[in-house]
């Protein structure tokens, strides 16, 4: 058996673990990309109390279709009651907002957590592709990216499979639907990483 001392395979697996401290992963949701989104995945992440500018926060129902309490003739404040409605010619009533003194959005972290119980299995996944490194198979960009698909999956399945807590009734009746971090998956397509040096 013939043994070689190749230097240059030798350099190359050198630079390639150097590299590795060259780059950094960054996963999140990121504001330049979408802003809203990541107000949105804040105040999931931390929870928020909101209160209103004047007295009540006004909270659309399924009839107000969108219009805003200015867009809609005849609305009023029934004596006693925190809505907003218009009444019929009989007298009959449709809630159009229902007037809240504050509102509060409870923590439902997604992120924090998932970091928390799936950080072993992302060390276990980088140190298992550092033979790929090795052998000249893969770059550190090629494993940071790799390891960044990895996360934003459990991340996405987190937000997808999170049930507590749960959404008020008012929340799950406008989304027809009781998954208290997914409307209209936005936030979930939202996650994404960024390799960088």
């Amino acid at each position: 058996m013939k043994v070689t001392n190749d230097k240059t395979v030798m350099k190359s697996v050198l630079q390639t673990l150097d590299e590795l401290n060259d780059y950094s992963l960054q996963i999140g949701i990121f504001g330049e990309d979408n802003s809203f989104m990541q107000m949105v995945a804040g105040v999931q992440e931390f929870g928020l109390t909101i209160r209103p500018r004047g007295k009540y926060l006004t909270l659309p129902t399924e009839a107000a279709g969108g219009r805003s309490a200015r867009e809609i003739p005849g609305l009023f404040k029934p004596k006693g009651k925190n809505i907003l409605a218009i009444a019929d010619r009989n007298g009959n009533l449709t809630v159009m907002f229902i007037l809240k003194e504050e509102v509060k959005i409870p923590e439902r972290s997604f992120l924090r957590s998932t970091f928390e119980e799936k950080n072993q299995k992302w060390i276990d996944f980088f140190d298992s592709r550092m033979d790929e490194i090795i052998v000249g198979n893969c770059t550190a960009r090629q494993l940071y990216n790799q390891l960044g698909a990895v996360i934003v999956a459990d991340i996405q399945m987190k937000i997808r499979d999170t049930q507590s807590p749960a959404n008020s009734g008012y929340t799950a009746k406008r989304k027809g639907a009781n998954n208290p971090l997914v409307d209209t998956g936005r936030l979930r397509q939202s996650v994404t990483w960024k390799v960088v040096r």
